[in-house]
Parts: C-alpha cells; structure tokens; sequence
C-alpha cells in the first residue's frame, strides 16, 4: 500500500497574526511554523494503514525551504520519505494552482491512497484536496473519521450536518481527515535521529512540466484585495442595582436603547 499525504505548514495557531505593510499579506518574520492540526490526523492515519497493511508513507508538500521542517516532522513520526515544491513562482498560488501544483507531482509517484487534512488553519479554504482528486480524476470522500481497506476498496464514515455518512469506492482514491478519526502520535527520539537520514527530495515547477504562469500569483482566480484585522470589541458593561430585580430591569433598558436588540 504506497500512501500520500498532503501535508502544509501553517502558522501556530497561537501565534499572534499581524498584517505586513503590504496590506495583503501577513508578517512572518517572528512566526512559529508548525504542521497544519488536521495534516496531522493525515500523516497518523496513513501510518497506521500502513502497520496493518504494509506499504510506504510519502509526505508532499508545497511550500518555501523552512517546511522541510514540518516534513521531517512527518518523517520522525515513522514516515517513510519526503517531497518539497519549492520554487519561488509558486508564491501566491491559490487553491487551483496550489492543487496543479501537486497533482503533477502525484502524476509522478506511485500511489495506492492519498491522504489530507480536510482543511488548513491558516486560510480555511478546504479547497485543495477535492481539486487534486478532481486532476487526478480518481474518488474524493470528506470529513472521514473511520475508514477500513479490504479487497481494493476503502470504506469511510464521513461527517455531515446532523449525523454521519458511510461512503465506499475503489482504490486509488483521496480522503480527507476530520477530528475524531485518531489521536497523532508523538515523534520518539529514535524517530527524531531516524528522520534525518530519510530521504527528501526537493523539486521545481518546471521538473514537474508546469508553465509559471499557470500557477503563482500569475496563475491565480482569486487573489487577496486587502487584508484587515478584525474591529476592536467595545468594553463590557457592568450592571450595579440594589436587587436582582432593578438589575435585570436595566438590563433591558440597555438592551433597547443602547444594543438595540430588542
């Protein structure tokens, strides 16, 4: 079973965001870098199909040099080997150039299953995955919290709103992960040493046959306007009355004339 996982390096989540001078782009420059949350799921899921099944664990990622990083992060955790994008014309790609992007590189693996994050932290567009599957033109099942391989298929519990969904297609196919589907395991330090002698390989755009202006801010549908941090909350207020009864009896007079919400 030769596994995929698509994996992105996000900012931490408790970072504190601010927006670069440019006003379309945020500071990075004292940032924590981190494996996306839901990538995570991915990387732990594919380690544990192949435990049962055999196989190996590919990380793919696209991104500037730093994400090694999160790749190797990937590798301690017991995966096999893995593959960096990273070419400067890529910069500013959106969900469709960022899926072109990857799914050339797929075209060049071998692969039984790929795996995904249903969605990154940093930009929530949970685009990305169904665009590779869609290029790819193989089956993409969302949301999975329980998947089981048997006889060339693979059959997932997926989540919707108010319940959940059971779904099964055949192999190659892309799922993606959501909360639940497993809790991701620590990278030991033996898998720490071990990461660093597995193999990485670093790729361009124009090894994987694509033209600059497909991909990149070039190549993008949809582009940042503007970036603004959200409006600062005004101060709460608090009610001082001799009772409970002249407390909530203001309450609702600042309700109505002050919020206006009733």
């Amino acid at each position: 079973m030769n596994i995929v996982v698509l994996l992105k390096q996000v900012p931490d989540t408790e970072t504190q965001i601010q927006i670069a001078s440019d006003g379309l782009s945020i500071k990075t420059e004292d940032i924590k870098w981190v494996v996306n949350p839901y990538d995570e799921f991915a990387v732990e899921e594919a380690l544990q199909i192949k435990e049962k099944l055999g196989g190996t664990v590919t990380i793919l990622t696209m991104g500037p040099k730093r994400a090694v990083e999160s790749i190797r992060t990937a590798l301690a955790m017991g995966a096999d080997r893995g593959v960096l994008i990273d070419d400067p014309a890529t910069e500013g790609s959106d969900a469709l150039g960022t899926a072109k992007v990857l799914a050339a590189a797929l075209k060049g693996m071998e692969y039984d299953l790929i795996i995904a994050g249903q969605r990154a932290v940093d930009d929530d567009g949970y685009q990305v995955p169904a665009s590779v599957a869609e290029l790819l033109d193989i089956p993409h099942v969302p949301f999975v919290i329980k998947e089981e391989i048997t006889d060339g298929k693979i059959r997932c519990d997926c989540t919707i709103e108010g319940g959940v969904l059971t779904m099964e297609t055949s192999l190659p196919a892309l799922f993606t992960t959501q909360k639940g589907i497993n809790e991701p395991r620590y990278a030991s330090l033996p898998g720490i040493m071990k990461a660093k002698k597995k193999p990485l390989d670093t790729k361009t755009i124009s090894e994987l046959g694509i033209d600059p202006s497909e991909v990149g801010t070039a190549g993008a549908k949809a582009k940042v306007v503007s970036m603004k941090l959200p409006p600062e909350r005004k101060p709460g207020k608090i009610i001082e009355a001799d009772s409970a009864a002249a407390a909530a009896a203001e309450l609702v007079k600042l309700l109505r004339n002050e919020a206006k919400v009733i």
